[in-house]
């Protein structure tokens, strides 16, 4: 039964439902919203759901921190998919309210940057308190708590909400991140346009700490898309890095980074390879040489053949 149920965060009207229902396999699934990141990848962990989509990064105001922070503590996870979804908000009201009439807005607390500065010009005076998520401030509005909510437009109908006003954002082609989660299997197979997600936390605090993990990545070729620290909780200046590199844990390039990080981190915790949303292999450039699995396989013979003294 978990295997045919897939957790996202709720409620009913998120960006998140947006986003889970644009993957073919949700077609199959009972989609049951969750109140909060955690309860919706504590369910997954549980067994009750076979999947879990969250929103993990967006354009604007960077990581979701709550999604990161779950992903590198408790009971491990892995990322299978990941599905990008352009973001663009409508200020939904009661039936009857005018733009005048708005004192309160709310909104999830990712959502205010990314409307800061329409507030700034259409309702300056409004006073603004953050919601569980958008469709949540919604439900709020229609509960009369607030006057207005930002949320997507779709959202509207489910709360007997109307949009007052549409297409509100502060940056053009902002988009949110969402990521599908799993129990820990193998990965995704590698597509050529590939991804790979992992924690890694520092051994000990000296100089250049920092720079010998990102130089596991420089030296083999990897570039790295995403790269934040997050406290660990356990006292001031304790840190681990969450980062997405570019390929696949099957590429030898990566996977030798990724050994190359064991090696000297206390702790890598890999959170998976998958599809690149949105990325067609054959747009790629083609690797730097010196990167590609046939010239990590040519060096390995070579240095075998110096061991037998054939070089």
């Amino acid at each position: 039964m978990s295997a045919s149920r897939y957790t996202y965060l709720g409620p009913e009207g998120t960006f998140t439902e947006a986003a889970l229902r644009t993957l073919p396999e949700a077609a199959t699934r009972e989609l049951v919203p969750m109140v909060s990141v955690p309860a919706t990848l504590d369910a997954v962990r549980a067994g009750e759901a076979g999947g879990a989509l969250v929103p993990i990064e967006n354009s604007v105001e960077g990581g979701v921190t709550a999604t990161l922070d779950e992903l590198a503590t408790g009971e491990p996870l892995m990322i299978y998919r990941e599905v990008l979804l352009p973001i663009a908000f409508a200020l939904l009201v009661r039936p009857g309210t005018l733009l005048g009439d708005v004192k309160t807005v709310t909104g999830h607390p990712v959502a205010q940057p990314q409307v800061r500065k329409w507030l700034a010009r259409h309702l300056p005076d409004a006073l603004w308190e953050s919601a569980a998520s958008n469709a949540d401030g919604a439900r709020l509005v229609q509960e009369g708590r607030y006057d207005a909510a930002f949320a997507g437009e779709f959202a509207a109908a489910a709360y007997g909400l109307e949009p007052l006003v549409t297409d509100i954002h502060d940056a053009d082609n902002a988009a949110t991140r969402f990521v599908l989660v799993g129990r820990p299997a193998r990965p995704a197979a590698r597509t050529g346009a590939d991804k790979t997600s992992v924690v890694i936390w520092l051994g000990d605090d000296h100089p250049g700490a920092l720079l010998e993990l990102l130089q596991e990545f420089a030296a083999r070729g990897v570039n790295m898309m995403r790269i934040e620290s997050r406290p660990t909780g356990e006292g001031i200046g304790r840190y681990c890095f969450s980062v997405d590199c570019e390929g696949h844990i099957t590429d030898r390039r990566v996977g030798e980074a990724l050994m190359g990080l064991k090696r000297i981190c206390p702790k890598v915790r890999f959170l998976g390879s998958y599809p690149r949303a949105g990325v067609d292999p054959a747009e790629l450039p083609a690797l730097r040489h010196g990167t590609s699995d046939g010239e990590f396989a040519a060096a390995s013979d070579w240095l075998a053949r110096c061991l037998d003294g054939r070089a």
